[in-house]
Formats: C-alpha cells, structure tokens, sequence
C-alpha cells in the first residue's frame, strides 16, 4: 500500500466515529409551562443554567421544545403535553402545578421533572 493510499485510509477511519456521532439524535427535553414566554425568561434561563452545569448544552449535546401557555390559558396546557409527547421527547419539564399536572395524564413513560412549591403528594402528582 502507498504512503497516500494509506494516509487516506486512515484518515477515514479516524473520521468515521465523528461522522456517526453526528449522526446520532441529540437527546429532547419538552418544557411545559403555563407562564408566558415573555413573562418569564429568567427561570428558563435559570434551566439552561442548571442543565449547562450538569454537562448539557441547548443545541450541542440536547434539545429542548419549549411550550409556553399565557396568563390563565390552563386549557392549552393539555394539549401543548400532547404534543410534546407525541414528539418523543425523553424527559418533560413542567411547571407550575397546572402544567406538571397536564403533563401526567398525557404520559406514564415518559419521566416529569417539575418544579412546584407545594406539596406534590397533596397536589396529585404523586403517590402518597
């Protein structure tokens, strides 16, 4: 084998792992929240934040579909959920109550992280 036909060869080796991990689909998070977008930025940021700490970075290594609610729109939340769900997203984020609360009776594989200020056993979000 020559020396270019080799160098070839082996750089296409060396290439193809990177080639495949493009490949591969990058995690989704749904995020659920009956605020409305423009209202609430901060705590979406503060989300970011916490998944940038944790090694994961919007765009790079995970994506999140963001579905935002308004002022008193409960009646959207069920089926933004839905259709977070029926993208096959890997993990729900949701909140407030209203919204993690939607988001269980459209899923019982898909895991729910939420954040709440009250207890979740006493809101119906888990089991007692």
């Amino acid at each position: 084998m020559r020396r270019r036909e080799f160098l070839g060869v082996l750089s296409g080796a060396m290439a193809w792992p990177f080639r495949a991990l493009a490949q591969q689909s990058i995690p989704v998070i749904g995020y659920l929240s009956s605020f409305p977008a423009d209202t609430n930025p901060k705590f979406a940021q503060a989300f970011r934040q916490g998944l940038n700490h944790a090694g994961f970075v919007e765009g790079r290594n995970v994506a999140i579909e963001y579905r935002w609610g308004g002022e008193g729109r409960y009646d959207r939340l069920p089926m933004m959920a839905a259709d977070l769900v029926g993208r096959g997203v890997a993990v729900l984020f949701a909140s407030p109550i209203p919204a993690a609360l939607a988001a269980k009776v459209q899923t019982t594989t898909i895991p729910i992280v939420f954040a709440i200020g009250s207890d979740p056993v006493e809101t119906g979000l888990v089991a007692g």
